[in-house]
């Protein structure tokens, strides 16, 4: 196969869930959106080695002292974007394995960049990974062979794959775009693996303002 040369770079928006929050992991209907506003962005370049670059800010792991560390520990915890991107390069990977979809040998370089703020139930994380994740369809040209509705699986699977407690409908706003109506009635999800989504006309929401925490706390954790 030729070399692959072209840079590939692809973004992700924050989503906001409009209508219908949490039913989405219990077989309900639900309406979110992005939002342009806040996003990730994805860049792959083709490399020799397969390389994940930590970001400067949000994989910080120099520190001005043991205090530094501290107050970036209790501010924002442990989790950087490194540990997304390696998750959906290992979904995307094992999912093309069992689905008989040929991946040419080539190796590239992952960064990231995002803008949305974090632990405020916007889908900070998954909009790392599907940025990510149409950064690897594009690479490995297999787009085609992966339909959109599976997309949002792959997305949720490389967070569960961290821990990550999430449903399906963020991840679905985020790889479809714009304002999205999902089903997730159990006949689909048994018979399909995915609900029934269907886009909207932008257009039908009303003006909406957005208010999020100062001090936000990790959104995919549960406490016991």
């Amino acid at each position: 196969m030729a070399k692959q040369s072209a840079v590939i770079e692809h973004k992700s928006y924050a989503r906001v869930g409009l209508l219908g929050n949490p039913s989405d992991v219990y077989f309900g209907n639900t309406i979110s959106f992005s939002l342009g506003n806040f996003w990730a962005s994805v860049r792959l370049e083709p490399s020799i080695d397969l390389v994940i670059v930590p970001h400067p800010s949000h994989d910080l792991v120099q520190f001005n002292s043991i205090s530094h560390l501290v107050n970036r520990l209790q501010n924002e915890g442990y989790y950087g974007g490194v540990r997304l991107l390696m998750a959906i390069v290992k979904i995307f990977h094992n999912y093309c394995k069992e689905s008989n979809i040929t991946l040419h040998d080539g190796n590239f370089t992952l960064s990231y960049d995002t803008n949305i703020p974090r632990q405020t139930g916007l889908s900070g994380s998954s909009a790392i990974v599907s940025a990510a994740l149409s950064c690897l369809l594009d690479f490995y040209k297999v787009r085609h062979l992966i339909k959109v509705e599976v997309r949002p699986n792959l997305v949720l699977d490389a967070e569960k794959e961290l821990g990550i407690v999430a449903g399906l409908q963020d991840r679905v706003a985020q790889v479809y775009g714009g304002v999205v109506y999902m089903d997730f009635g159990k006949n689909h999800m048994d018979e399909l693996g995915h609900g029934i989504y269907t886009p909207m006309d932008v257009d039908l929401l009303p003006p909406l303002y957005l208010i999020y925490a100062e001090n936000p706390s990790d959104s995919g954790k549960v406490c016991t």
